[in-house]
């Protein structure tokens, strides 16, 4: 099977079906920087190849989920979080701001908010999600992060692993045909 083969299968996949490659995926890339970072530091370089290339097609996938909901903030947190990516691929931080952290919190803030204007997730994920990146979002400031730790951290974990882990293990509620796609009560 070529790659527009599968590409054009995966398009016309039902969200469900999106959703739970996109909690798979994302467990896989967590698994893999988890494993370069504190199991075995000489495959740090190729674990990190992998939970990029993974949280990128985690991202897309995201986005195209979320799309229905409201296209330029989905576009903006797609943006977000791929520059996050690429600086983190480049090991880029500047005056010691975690730039890949910080952009990574824009992107859980924009994806809890697109969460809770969603009727295919729980609101409560949406907050968990939001809350997440406003605990990555403290990265701006090193000393206030360090201050705050572990606490942001954790909010950051437990906003993103609870997305995760319903991704792979719910997916998404499929909605009804004369509701509006994506849009949850006001």
């Amino acid at each position: 099977m070529g790659a527009p083969v599968a590409i054009r299968r995966f398009t016309n996949a039902p969200p469900r079906v999106k959703a739970r490659i996109a909690g798979g995926l994302f467990w896989l890339s967590s698994l893999a920087a988890v494993f370069g970072e504190f199991i075995v530091r000489r495959f740090e370089i190729a674990a990190d190849l992998v939970a990029v290339a993974g949280m990128i097609a985690v991202t897309l996938v995201l986005y195209d989920l979320f799309r229905p909901v409201n296209k330029g903030l989905s576009v903006l947190a797609m943006s977000c979080n791929l520059v996050g990516l690429a600086c983190g691929a480049l090991r880029w931080n500047p005056g010691g701001v975690d730039i890949p952290v910080v952009m990574n919190g824009f992107y859980c803030f924009l994806v809890g908010y697109l969460i809770f204007r969603s009727a295919f997730l729980p609101r409560a994920l949406g907050a968990l999600m939001a809350m997440g990146g406003l605990g990555w979002l403290t990265y701006l400031s090193p000393p206030l992060a360090a201050a705050l730790s572990p606490y942001n951290l954790a909010s950051g974990i437990l906003g993103e692993g609870s997305l995760m882990l319903w991704l792979l293990v719910m997916g998404v509620v499929v909605q009804q045909r004369n509701e509006p796609a994506g849009l949850g009560p006001h």
